[in-house]
């Protein structure tokens, strides 16, 4: 069984940069798209740029839940809940701005 946890242990431990790598790549990507799109004067601009922040959001969401796994700590515990929080209320709000832009484009 420690073997098994063990193992666990150092894939989560791996996983976990990988996930915030992924999430800040689609973050920086999104960013140069965005700025790109707002000197085109693309329409869709605001909208493209949430998305892609939501989605690297997302991704490092997921690396904070999976840091949850390895935490043994009250205070790490605790420091980990709140990241967690923080970014999916972020998140939460970023969808929230992607529906109301999406109705603003239905209307028109």
């Amino acid at each position: 069984m420690e073997i098994l946890e063990l193992i666990l242990h150092y894939l989560v431990e791996a996983t976990i940069p990988v996930f915030e790598l992924i999430g800040v790549g689609i973050i920086i990507a999104s960013g140069i798209r965005g700025f790109y799109s707002y000197v085109s004067r693309k329409p869709d601009t605001k909208l493209a740029l949430a998305k892609g922040l939501a989605m690297g959001l997302e991704f490092k969401l997921g690396s904070e839940i999976l840091r949850t796994v390895v935490v043994r700590e009250w205070t790490e515990i605790a420091t980990v809940a709140g990241i967690i929080a923080l970014r999916a209320s972020l998140t939460f709000l970023i969808h929230w701005e992607i529906k109301e832009e999406e109705k603003g484009i239905d209307a028109d």
